[in-house]
């Protein structure tokens, strides 16, 4: 039997998983990447690491099952989204280490540009579906051409290709002979107009990029090539890719508008289906496009929250409090409560809907009783308020309230914290059997394109719930909480 190949290319690790028919993993493989932080603030990878990660799993996954080429029907790449990644078209080697989504080194750069052009932030807004912010690529790509010794003249000779992961992905898996992304990704570059399905040329001159360097942009379920054939034996169609969260909102089956997901990942990412309006947020949210089939586009209101599960790495590598995200939960239910304590994990800044790039990590509350479970748990709370927060102002966009969230991704497993995310929103939690839907839409983003599956109705019937969880806290106790948060979410901005 055929089976469907996602690679999934995240912040902290490189993985692959091989599905069937069912939508069920029969392989999997994963290795973490190294992360680089030159100074505070700053996020890279390499990109070269990146690539022989994803290649290694890959024949990983596929060796513990004893499959070879013919085995796998087609390849659906899904990525961490924003990362910039600028290479030689001549010799295929990267010019620098990638510049993570999460690196705030041209935040300055995007205050400068919004006060020497007055109405541009909206203007931008309004072509992109974007706040401005360093978040996303295209002050990263500006930043490349300026700083890195003959990245510009490469550029101005037409030698020198950017795409974010999905593309530099295609671009190594064909040989170098597709230099393509997709609309999901495009849309987060912030040089992407989101209507008129194009690269913005008015954005292209504010931020100084030669049209040369950029992708084609294609559907998210499409033909993106063949693998040279050297790498799995013989060639394998790449037929599909999407950015990590879109991929997600289709993998959980939200294919209506309306329909909602969180993704508890490296960060939080709550995306909303609003079909074929690109709803602009009054409340900080961002407007992306969404997954879809075909020509046809679908839009996502968005909240992205920078630090989720990466702060349970942090409390695991840099503080050495845990072995593993695993013993998260059993802390934190150790415990009554924090003991007053709150974590605001600002590592590189607040995304929605403050956009602070400024705001840094902080701890208030401690008290001599305080303990490491108390810091623990308060570490995972820090997540669901992250949320909460989120959600409060997409259901303020869509003037209705949530009735329930879908979730998935690594830390959804943990049930402390979906037992408090349904506590603090007030509403229920729908976890599916399968929390790998990041993996599972870019897999069947790719399967359709190819006729693995004929349909959306035959992987709505794939989707089955694990668990639902209801809220237990008392209104009184949620508010006082939240309330909590706030402020501590105000010290975290004021100390700049």
């Amino acid at each position: 039997m055929q089976l469907v190949m996602a690679l999934d290319q995240g912040t902290t690790s490189s993985r692959c998983i091989l599905f069937n028919h069912e939508g069920k993993i029969v392989s999997s493989a994963a290795k973490e990447y190294t992360q680089y932080y030159p100074k505070p603030g700053q996020v890279e990878h390499d990109p070269m690491e990146i690539w022989s990660s994803q290649l290694a799993v890959a024949v990983e996954a596929m060796a513990k099952i004893g499959a070879n080429a013919a085995d796998i029907a087609t390849i659906g790449i899904t990525n961490q989204r924003e990362t910039t990644i600028c290479w030689n078209k001549k010799t295929g080697l990267p010019v620098c280490n990638a510049i993570v989504w999460q690196c705030r080194r041209t935040a300055d750069r995007i205050e400068a540009l919004l006060a020497d052009n007055p109405g541009i932030g909206e203007r931008i807004r309004e072509k992109t579906g974007l706040i401005p912010d360093a978040y996303f690529s295209a002050s990263k790509l500006e930043w490349i051409l300026d700083h890195v010794s003959g990245a510009r003249e490469l550029a101005e000779q037409g030698d020198l290709l950017f795409g974010t992961v999905d593309c530099w992905l295609i671009w190594k898996l064909t040989g170098g002979r597709v230099h393509m992304t997709d609309y999901t990704n495009a849309s987060r570059t912030m040089l992407y107009n989101i209507h008129d399905l194009c690269w913005d040329k008015e954005l292209l001159e504010l931020f100084h990029i030669p049209a040369s360097v950029l992708p084609e942009v294609k559907p998210s379920s499409y033909n993106y090539g063949t693998t040279d054939p050297n790498l799995f034996g013989s060639a394998i169609t790449i037929g599909g890719a999407a950015g990590d969260q879109q991929a997600a909102l289709f993998g959980q089956c939200c294919f209506e508008s309306g329909d909602v997901k969180n993704t508890y990942g490296t960060g939080c990412f709550l995306l909303m289906n609003t079909g074929a309006e690109a709803k602009l947020s009054k409340n900080g949210l961002l407007t992306s496009i969404a997954a879809s089939i075909g020509d046809h586009v679908n839009y996502a209101l968005e909240g992205s929250v920078f630090v989720a599960g990466a702060a349970i790495q942090w409390l695991r590598d840099e503080m050495h409090l845990i072995a593993n995200a695993a013993e998260t939960e059993t802390l934190a239910n150790s415990v009554e409560d924090t003991a007053g304590v709150y974590v605001v994990p600002a590592f590189t800044g607040l995304g929605a809907p403050y956009w602070d790039p400024y705001a840094r990590g902080t701890v208030v509350g401690i008290t001599r009783g305080c303990k490491r479970e108390h810091f623990v748990r308060a570490t995972l709370e820090s997540i669901a308020y992250q949320t909460q927060k989120v959600i409060a102002a997409m259901e303020q966009d869509a003037g209705t309230k949530l009735a329930t969230l879908k979730v998935d991704g690594g830390a959804s497993a943990n049930n402390f914290l979906m037992q408090f995310q349904a506590d603090i929103i007030g509403a229920e939690v729908v976890r599916p059997t399968c929390i790998e839907t990041t993996a599972l839409g870019a897999a069947y983003l790719a399967g359709l394109s190819v006729g693995y599956w004929s349909d959306l109705e035959q992987i709505k019937a794939n989707w089955s719930m694990g668990e639902r969880l209801s809220p237990k806290m008392t209104e009184a106790a949620r508010l006082e909480k939240l309330e909590g948060f706030r402020k501590a979410v105000e010290a975290a901005r004021t100390f700049k």
